[in-house]
């Protein structure tokens, strides 16, 4: 475990230095929250019919999405580690005396988190003090903010452990453009990233919820906006808990097996 924790901080530490790509991130995001808001702004005011999230918690979704985004977001990856697989210089990987599985997770994770940490906050900052119906609100209750938080971690694990498929999927295919293709659009889009979960119609919804991508997004974002009750953010919690034993032991195994049958340059 300390190797992998050491990979964690040392990526993390590599992460923080670029806070030049981090800070136009955070004016893209911002910029692109403002026109998300303003679009639904739009649709509500002509909505036939009264939608399942009322706008003030919609918005809240909006700047969450934008403040976290690199937690959430299935085209986020490490080229390095295609690179390694594509070019068979993965033979290097296998020499290190740890498990790749966990190895790879840990870098995986560390990379996400030092995203994170340079552009969540001042998105968060600024998004408080905008002018109304523009802002984002507190959650309504200090036990919606822990579970939020929870819902959060466990979100950023869970998607970490299915974008472990991503570069296990590139041993087979040799290319990973096509399988990041197919997992980016599904993923982003049952997540609740294109259309919030609670606006889709019923029978698209039945797939979001049987769906992981949505545990990882959608489920934590509306856990702080209050639009998921505390009983049933406990019961949100346990289904992440099986989810991310589940994917994890998989992938464990979908890796080892490829790994057995790996072929690198000089056989």
């Amino acid at each position: 475990m300390r190797v992998y924790l050491s990979v964690l901080k040392l990526r993390m530490n590599m992460g923080l230095q670029y806070r030049t790509a981090a800070l136009a991130g955070v004016a893209t995001q911002f910029f692109w929250g403002i026109i998300t808001i303003m679009i639904f702004e739009a649709f509500y005011e002509y909505a036939a019919n009264t939608p399942p999230i009322s706008l003030k918690e919609l918005i809240t979704y909006i700047w969450l999405q934008q403040a976290f985004l690199v937690f959430i977001t299935m085209w986020f990856r490490d080229n390095e580690l295609f690179e390694l697989i594509t070019s068979g210089n993965i033979a290097y990987e296998l020499c290190r005396p740890c498990e790749l599985y966990g190895f790879w997770y840990a870098k995986l994770l560390a990379q996400r988190l030092s995203s994170a940490f340079l552009r969540c906050f001042p998105i968060l900052i600024i998004s408080f003090f905008l002018p109304k119906p523009y802002n984002m609100t507190l959650p309504p209750s200090f036990p919606a903010f822990l579970l939020f938080l929870s819902a959060l971690i466990l979100g950023l694990l869970l998607l970490v452990a299915i974008s472990m498929f991503l570069y296990i999927s590139a041993f087979v295919t040799l290319s990973p453009m096509g399988s990041l293709l197919v997992f980016s659009v599904l993923g982003e889009f049952f997540a609740g990233l294109i259309i919030p979960v609670p606006l889709m119609p019923d029978w698209l919804e039945k797939i979001a919820n049987v769906l992981p991508f949505r545990w990882t997004a959608d489920f934590p974002f509306r856990v702080y906006s209050g639009h998921i009750p505390p009983h049933d953010a406990i019961s949100g919690i346990t289904i992440q808990l099986i989810y991310l034993v589940g994917l994890v032991w998989l992938g464990r195994a979908a890796l080892n097996r490829v790994l057995r049958k790996a072929v690198v340059q000089g056989g």
